[in-house]
């Protein structure tokens, strides 16, 4: 499957803000995965598992500064991977505002 019919084929919602003609799933595979945790339906998960594989989209996680508390649990979950190999769980707010907690 290319890069633009992968595109094609997520969520409207997932990309709402940019210009999908300019997105591709290689070069921006971070911020992909990132939107598809985030936001994305079971249908957005099992196009970037098929496109990336569990191994990159876990590399990939592993990367990211921010990243919401149940994609973690959900990511570490699937992947047998411990919370602390990512860099988000280290760069958590030390004073989370109170609607997060």
């Amino acid at each position: 499957m290319s890069s633009k019919e992968c595109i094609s084929k997520f969520s409207p919602n997932l990309f709402w803000d940019i210009d999908e003609s300019q997105l591709m799933m290689d070069d921006h595979s971070l911020y992909i995965i990132q939107r598809v945790l985030e936001y994305g339906q079971m249908d957005d998960w099992r196009l970037i598992n098929k496109y990336y594989g569990l191994e990159r989209i876990t590399e990939e996680c592993k990367k990211m500064r921010t990243l919401d508390p149940v994609c973690l649990s959900f990511i570490c979950t699937i992947s047998h991977t411990k919370e602390e190999d990512y860099r988000c769980y280290h760069f958590r707010q030390s004073c989370p505002t109170p609607w997060n907690s």
